[in-house]
């Protein structure tokens, strides 16, 4: 895949840097994997602003994604690989060779036609699943289990992955996209390889209204409010707001560490921001 560059014929092209699609094979997701997705406008249940700056955006429909990858044994070829408006990421439509259809996160290099399987005796090649336990070190892999059983939570967005560092007794260590090394159980599992579309990190929207179409409405700084509004607004003249950076209900937004301990803090070797 590739980014597009547009001939500045009007303002908005001029910086405008978009995906080509060019690996995209298909249009249209398989219906009978998809479900609805039903917007709230950051309302509650009672109707009130819950969540600021969300309004509007396109329609959509939730593609169905299997992050558990519990078929083992059973190859399946990959049929297409489309568009997902709801994450970063591409992804696969499996044709398993029982008959079952399932979509997954296509990883970097997975082409249509070629083979994937699940299970402890995957071949190690992009787009396989396996547990940590049966992947050499050194191996880039993406969709890691928090926990053995349940759904990947660990390096679903485009172009992240984990490194396989180290493996001692029934855990092994991952480096995180973030730096940080954290330790998972052997029988956690993850997929071979680097999550595709690795060029959506020097997409330039181009303008505000693509953003709207997303959903995100545009967010007003606190010092360009009213003192009635923030207590960061106000002050004669422009005003850099006179006090540590807060919310309109007075919580630090900057600095503030909001994580309490936890039972996992004893899985983690080295945290991110040191």
């Amino acid at each position: 895949m590739g980014l597009k560059k547009y001939r500045p014929v009007t303002p908005t092209l001029r910086h405008t840097l978009l995906p080509d699609y060019a690996e995209l094979t298909r249009s249209r997701p398989l219906r009978a994997l998809t479900e609805p997705k039903r917007r709230s406008g950051g309302r509650d249940n009672y109707g009130h602003v819950s969540q600021r700056w969300i309004s509007g955006g396109h329609k959509r429909r939730y593609r169905l994604i299997d992050f558990r990858r519990d078929k083992d044994g059973v190859p399946a070829r990959v049929a297409s690989i489309e568009y997902d408006p709801n994450r970063s990421a591409r992804i696969a439509l499996l044709n398993y060779f029982d008959g079952e259809r399932r979509y997954i996160v296509a990883p970097d290099g997975l082409r249509v036609g070629e083979l994937v399987q699940s299970g402890p005796d995957a071949e190690i090649k992009a787009g396989n699943c396996l547990p940590l336990r049966n992947i050499p070190l050194g191996t880039n892999v993406h969709n890691v289990e928090l926990h053995p059983g349940r759904n990947a939570r660990v390096a679903r967005s485009a172009g992240s992955y984990c490194q396989l560092m180290a493996r001692e007794g029934d855990r092994a260590t991952l480096r995180l996209p973030s730096g940080e090394m954290r330790m998972f159980h052997v029988n956690c599992r993850a997929v071979v390889g680097q999550v595709g579309n690795l060029d959506h990190e020097n997409v330039s929207i181009g303008k505000a209204g693509r953003n709207r179409w997303k959903g995100c409405a545009p967010s007003v700084r606190g010092v360009a409010m009213n003192p009635v509004d923030h207590p960061m607004g106000g002050g004669e003249g422009k005003s850099s707001g006179g006090r540590h950076p807060c919310s309109p209900w007075g919580k630090i937004t900057k600095g503030l560490k909001t994580r309490k301990r936890k039972l996992s803090d004893s899985l983690i070797l080295r945290r991110r921001k040191k």
